[in-house]
């Protein structure tokens, strides 16, 4: 790391924290030259492999976005994007590759977004795997049925001609 005063190539770490949500190391560091400090920010870099084979640094912005259009219209706050993302972004990282496929991205995105709201699922899936029919909504669908925990038991109804009013006296 240089200077950036004297543009001395050797400097000293006098602190080191963690920025960004973990994803960034801040340091403090010290020129051993001209005794001035300044601060560094170090993150890994990762990049996307497109379709086209453009490659272009992973944007947290971009899943944001795209899943945004899924979402439009249900009930999932910004908040609930952000950390969707997050998860994303962390899930993509433990890979451990400096580079990663687009398409691995959008399954990335699968998992977190069944969890958060089905019918926004559904509709990243069928434009992210490219649905071409009703059989593939249908099979879907089925698939998310078959996987959803089974609804508990609904209490009994109890008729108003059983039920006792305790304000009334002699009711006690």
């Amino acid at each position: 790391m240089h200077c950036p005063f004297c543009r001395n190539a050797d400097s000293r770490v006098i602190d080191s924290r963690t920025a960004d949500d973990g994803s960034a190391i801040r340091r403090r560091r010290e020129c051993t030259a001209c005794h001035r400090r300044f601060t560094t920010i170090e993150t890994s870099s990762l990049s996307v492999v497109k379709r086209s084979g453009v490659i272009e640094p992973f944007s947290r912005e971009k899943v944001v976005a795209g899943v945004r259009k899924a979402c439009q219209g249900r009930p999932v706050s910004e908040d609930d994007l952000a950390l969707l993302a997050q998860q994303v972004e962390e899930t993509v990282r433990s890979a451990g590759a400096a580079q990663i496929k687009a398409h691995d991205i959008g399954l990335a995105i699968l998992g977190p977004l069944r969890e958060l709201d089905e019918v926004a699922y559904l509709r990243f899936a069928s434009v992210y795997s490219s649905f071409t029919s009703l059989e593939d909504f249908e099979a879907t669908i089925a698939a998310l049925r078959a996987e959803r925990p089974p609804a508990p038991p609904a209490e009994p109804e109890v008729e108003d001609s059983a039920r006792v009013d305790a304000s009334e006296p002699g009711s006690r």
